[in-house]
């Protein structure tokens, strides 16, 4: 296998190595930075479904932007 090196910034890399120690938790095994990006690669939007904590005033903060910016956007057209 061919490998490649990659600059990151010094929080990039922290992010990454975090990931990487949650995955080694949950995957109860010794897991790489490149076991973490392949893990990033492959997820997809409906796996964050559920994941965000959201409380009863975000919900109506972002119910009122999105009203703000339908109105915008219909009075645009």
């Amino acid at each position: 296998m061919t490998t490649k090196s990659i600059k990151l910034s010094e929080d990039t890399y922290r992010k990454l190595v975090e990931i990487a120690g949650r995955l080694q938790v949950e995957c109860k095994k010794p897991v790489s930075i490149e076991d973490a990006i392949r893990y990033l690669i492959r997820r997809k939007i409906s796996d964050l479904a559920g994941t965000w904590d959201v409380g009863e005033e975000e919900v109506l903060e972002i119910r009122k932007s999105l009203r703000r910016g339908w109105k915008a956007w219909k009075s645009s057209a």
